[in-house]
C-alpha cells in the first residue's frame, strides 16, 4: 500500500509536518519494507503500544492489525501474554480497547 493519507486526514490541519512524516515515512516507507510482513509489524506495534500504555493509538492499530491478517483471538492472546511482562493494568486497558474495536467491522474504527 502506498499513498497513505491517514495522518493528513487526522492531524494535517494542525500538524502538517507530523502528518507528512506519518504518511510518507512511517506508512509509505517503514510499513512497506519487505524485511517484515505487515502482519508482523502490527503485532510488534501492538506490543509496543500496550507496553507504553498508549491506548489512544491502540484503536487504530488493533483494527489495522485485523486488516493485516491478525485474528481477534491472536490479538487477545498477544495482550494476555503481555500482561505478565508489562503489567496487568496496561493489559486490562488494552483489552477494553480491543473489545470496542472488535464490536465494529474491520476498517470502520
Amino acid at each position: 500500500m502506498t499513498g497513505w493519507t491517514g495522518g493528513q486526514n487526522s492531524i494535517g490541519d494542525i500538524a502538517p509536518a507530523l502528518a507528512r512524516y506519518t504518511d510518507k515515512v512511517l506508512f509509505d516507507e517503514v510499513w512497506e519494507r519487505a524485511e517484515l510482513a505487515r502482519r508482523d509489524r502490527s503485532m510488534i506495534t501492538i506490543a509496543a503500544l500496550v507496553s507504553l500504555g498508549a491506548v489512544d493509538q491502540l484503536t487504530f492499530h488493533i483494527d489495522y492489525a485485523r486488516s493485516n491478517g491478525l485474528t481477534e483471538q491472536e490479538i487477545i492472546e498477544e495482550i494476555t501474554h503481555l500482561a505478565f511482562y508489562v503489567g496487568w493494568p496496561r493489559a486490562m486497558s488494552a483489552i477494553g480497547v480491543a473489545r470496542a474495536v472488535f464490536a465494529t467491522p474491520s476498517g470502520e474504527t
